[in-house]
């Protein structure tokens, strides 16, 4: 295949516009992140972060059966005691956090609840940006990981991303992480993957910048073609196209597809210490339960299989969304935007159990729940415990931590 030609699919294919190639842009890849294996420091930890897109409701994630508040608020959507799966006497998980509750049972599994942060925001995109930035009162332009980023030397394959675009979470100030594909590709009219093999090829007289895009290209997929593997290895998971997308929210489908190259990464011991995924969806205003359940189905199937394939690596999971949902159902068996919810932290050296004081159902905020845990306590424990950095370097003079967890 000759360079012109070679250029033109290239463009056609959606993998890399005509400005870039001219400009000769760059795009990390797969193979940019396995060419590091090997690289990981002995005794360094993984974290890898799922972000829940859409709102996730805790009530209905981590149950107060007990409560007679909790069943008089949403008498539709309320879950009875036999039906939950139990952590305490009075608190037990979603019936389709099956794995979770394993986890949970072997010490593995953190529910840190109440989290939240002063003058809650119910804006998706407002209150992601606080998540994201860690700066309740002002969100600025970098990430509280983008800093961190910055603070280690700003290679992006320190901080990767299994997402459609970069989390701002992932954004510092001089560096940033980076992207690893995952979309469809777009072939053009009567060409095969057959053809990719060419694609990838070195051709004589072509731009190093061509050859790039096209190694790229090859790349795609490379990665392609394994979360197609993993989607039809797992014969009774919901397609993507079944899983339940938020409202504008961000958010992909395919978790077990991208913590699988999160997993196949961690296995070479590549020099990456943080990877980002997600899940959408979770925006819930009408009929609710099921939908709802079906999720949290998806993330615990995904989140069970890659505990299992990571075990011992120094891997932890911090799963979060960007708040809960109010306590009270809505006219139409739905949950509306609310604001304290629970986090889960999952993996080698959590240690398990409940953790935090859970918000008080009868003692609410306009109808919310008050919080009872800051978030940015997680991430300065994260931040120090994980990834073994100066917390006060990326997230300022803040003193609270979380005790007993990591």
């Amino acid at each position: 295949m000759d360079a012109l030609t070679r250029r033109k699919f290239l463009i056609r294919s959606g993998v890399v516009g005509a400005g870039a190639l001219a400009a000769g842009a760059t795009a990390l890849s797969l193979s940019d992140v396995l060419k590091t294996a090997g690289d990981k420091p002995s005794g360094a930890k993984t974290l890898v972060v799922v972000t829940l897109y859409g709102g996730n409701d805790g009530l209905n994630t981590v149950i107060p059966f007990a409560d007679k508040a909790y069943h008089s608020a949403r008498p539709e959507l309320a879950y009875d005691e036999p039906e939950v799966l139990k952590l305490d006497a009075t608190t037990g998980l979603n019936p389709a956090l099956k794995n979770l509750h394993e986890l949970f049972g072997t010490r593995r599994l953190a529910v840190i609840r109440g989290i939240g942060y002063p003058k809650p925001d119910r804006s998706h995109f407002k209150s992601m940006d606080i998540w994201h930035t860690a700066e309740p009162e002002r969100p600025g332009p970098t990430g509280w990981l983008g800093r961190w980023l910055d603070a280690v030397g700003g290679d992006p394959r320190m901080a990767v991303s299994f997402e459609k675009v970069l989390p701002p979470l992932l954004a510092g100030a001089s560096s940033a992480g980076a992207v690893v594909g995952t979309g469809e590709i777009k072939l053009p009219r009567g060409v095969t993957r057959e053809t990719l093999a060419a694609l990838g090829t070195s051709v004589s007289g072509e731009s190093p910048f061509q050859a790039r895009a096209a190694a790229c290209f090859a790349d795609l997929a490379r990665v392609d073609e394994l979360m197609t593997t993993v989607s039809e290895a797992a014969d009774d998971s919901p397609s993507p196209d079944d899983e339940a997308q938020a409202t504008g929210t961000g958010g992909g489908a395919g978790l077990d597809a991208q913590l699988s190259l999160v997993a196949q990464c961690i296995e070479a011991r590549v020099a990456t210490r943080v990877f980002s995924v997600s899940l959408g969806g979770f925006d819930t205003h009408a009929d609710e339960k099921q939908p709802h359940q079906g999720l949290l189905g998806i993330l615990d199937k995904a989140l069970g299989a890659f505990l299992k394939r990571v075990q011992g690596k120094d891997v932890v999971v911090l799963v979060y969304s960007e708040f809960g949902r109010r306590v009270k159902a809505n006219a139409s068996d739905g949950t509306d935007h609310g604001t304290a919810s629970s986090l889960f932290l999952l993996g080698d050296g959590v240690t398990g159990g409940l953790h935090g004081e859970p918000p008080n159902l009868s003692d609410l905020d306009n109808g919310d729940l008050k919080y009872t845990t800051d978030f940015r306590d997680v991430y300065t424990t994260v931040l120090e415990r994980v990834l073994a950095a100066d917390a006060a370097r990326i997230l300022g003079p803040w003193k609270g931590r979380l005790a007993g967890v990591l």
